[in-house]
């Protein structure tokens, strides 16, 4: 399925139900294993598929400044990828943040 939305459609502010956003492949391991860190914690979080999409995919690099997937935001604050995220899990640091978010 071909995702049309493009990065500036989508919410990044606390004015979104979920707190975290997540772009992703579905054949990316490191996705799943965000997903999953998110979903023991039972944060919501819309996730973004830019499999095949060209366009999502160049606005998703220019965003971020990566070419990898994950990305991670949480609120307005761009995490990173999955080790990233993990970090800030296995440091206490997440929980703060999403407190924030």
């Amino acid at each position: 399925m071909m995702n049309t939305s493009t990065l500036s459609d989508l919410p990044l502010d606390n004015s979104a139900k979920a707190k975290v956003l997540i772009y992703t492949t579905q054949l990316c391991g490191f996705c799943r294993a965000a997903k999953q860190l998110l979903a023991s914690k039972n944060v919501e979080f819309k996730e973004i598929p830019v499999d095949g999409d060209r366009q999502l995919r160049q606005e998703l690099t220019e965003r971020s400044g990566q070419r990898t997937v994950p990305q991670i935001w949480v609120g307005q604050n761009h995490v990173g990828g999955f080790t990233d995220l993990a970090k800030l899990e296995q440091t206490g640091e997440l929980e703060s943040l999403l407190e924030q978010a």
